[in-house]
């Protein structure tokens, strides 16, 4: 197989843009970075194929071209390959959360420098067992942020309907967080609070009614949502943040601090560490669906475990 690096592109990333804008960003990459290898993804899970196929076959840096989404499948890919693998992000997403987090560039030229440049760090990825929409046991890394309550159904509407009123090429590009924030303000007019059973390391298991439950190994998620300000990538931990049952009214008031990462003194925000999630519903008639990396996988039951140190990323120096 060839040493060169191989870019795995998700061509529909950015609702479409990253298909019309490839050739400039290839451009910039060679420029910028240097010779590498090159395949597009066709259908969800190609990117997870691919890359583990990559991985197994000696591949030293494997580089996603997409979004949240498709880093997620890549880093999929390379860990259930079992090798030794490095991830690398040249961005080109809706969301763009899992970037954010390592301080990668937006920008092409500038990405492409940061993957010459950078430096390698090991990470701690998430792993949840849960149930697919089939009722089928599955299970699936994550980087950044898995959860359930209100954003499940935010991320379902962004996805079946964000897109609809932002048309151009440029806007595609930018309309991440104007989609997420436009889907929260429906989305909460429609849903009531979430009545689940949350075990927290060895804690006793406790029934609670919430807008919404993160389990965060990263910093963001929603577009741009700084919902777990303190987390950090290679503490061995995870970020638990509970946003108790709030009014859509509360939501839309707070709606700037969460944002900006400030809701952690709110009266009905909780945070702490943990190892280790197991999720339940309170009914066993409910179906609570569930979010990993901002795909939308299956429901609860679900089991939420940290696996330090598993994965090496190509970081900005």
């Amino acid at each position: 197989m060839s040493t060169l690096p191989l870019v795995i592109v998700n061509p529909t990333s950015a609702r479409g843009a990253t298909h019309d804008f490839w050739p400039a960003m290839a451009s910039d990459l060679r420029t910028h970075f240097g010779p590498f290898n090159c395949v597009f993804t066709e259908k969800p899970g190609d990117g997870r194929r691919l890359a583990a196929q990559a991985a197994s076959e000696g591949g030293g840096l494997i580089i996603a071209c997409g979004g949240d989404g498709t880093v997620s499948e890549v880093a999929n890919g390379i860990l259930e390959a079992g090798t030794d693998a490095e991830l690398g992000l040249l961005p080109s997403g809706t969301g763009g959360d899992f970037r954010r987090t390592l301080k990668i560039p937006t920008r092409a030229s500038a990405a492409a420098r940061a993957l010459r440049n950078g430096r390698t760090r090991r990470m701690d990825v998430g792993r949840v067992h849960y149930q697919n929409h089939d009722g089928a046991a599955e299970a699936r890394y994550f980087l950044g942020i898995a959860s359930f309550g209100l954003s499940p159904a935010i991320i379902k509407r962004v996805k079946t309907e964000g897109g609809d009123w932002l048309q151009s090429k440029m806007l595609r590009r930018i309309s991440g967080r104007l989609s997420f924030a436009a889907a929260t303000l429906q989305t909460t007019l429609k849903t009531s609070g979430t009545i689940v059973r949350v075990q927290i390391d060895e804690l006793p298991e406790r029934r609670l009614t919430l807008t919404n439950l993160c389990i965060a190994n990263a910093r963001y998620f929603g577009g741009g949502m700084k919902i777990a300000p303190k987390a950090l990538l290679d503490d061995n931990c995870f970020d638990i943040i509970v946003i108790n049952n709030m009014s859509a009214l509360e939501i839309a008031v707070n709606a700037p601090r969460l944002y900006l990462g400030k809701h952690l003194s709110l009266e009905q925000v909780q945070h702490g560490r943990a190892r280790r999630v197991v999720a339940r519903p309170a009914s066993l008639d409910e179906r609570v669906a569930i979010e990993v990396d901002g795909e939308l996988l299956g429901h609860l039951p679900a089991t939420f475990e940290v696996v330090p140190a598993a994965l090496r990323v190509r970081c900005p120096a």
